[in-house]
């Protein structure tokens, strides 16, 4: 079965979305990188050198310093489909990440969106 295309893409390609989306909104981008570096582990200085890099969705999420734990916690539905049923386990990643850019596009507060405890 071929790899969806999205794999191959670049991050770099598809940040400025994000930011794009959340700057529209009232967000920022601080606000972007703190939703990646919370879900990814990437520092700021990672961050940039994988922007830099042109790294691609697959190693961005491979080469993650420590995906959260808590990325179980979101859950709902993103493009149509449930995250919590998504089987594919890179998807899910990238999935993860479109919802909490989604959370944070739609004006919910940080602590909801990073998952913190109540």
């Amino acid at each position: 079965m071929a790899k969806h295309r999205i794999y191959s893409m670049t991050f770099a390609s598809v940040y400025p979305h994000y930011v794009a989306k959340a700057e529209r909104k009232g967000r920022t981008k601080a606000e972007v990188d703190e939703i990646i570096h919370w879900l990814t582990g990437y520092t700021k200085a990672g961050l940039e050198k994988v922007l830099k890099a042109e790294t691609d969705f697959e190693t961005f999420f491979a080469k993650s310093p420590k995906l959260n734990p808590a990325r179980s916690q979101i859950k709902g539905v993103i493009c149509g489909v449930r995250i919590e049923e998504i089987e594919d386990p890179l998807m899910r990643e990238i999935r993860y990440l479109d919802k909490l850019i989604d959370e944070l596009a739609k004006g919910k507060t940080m602590e909801k969106i990073l998952r913190a405890p109540a």
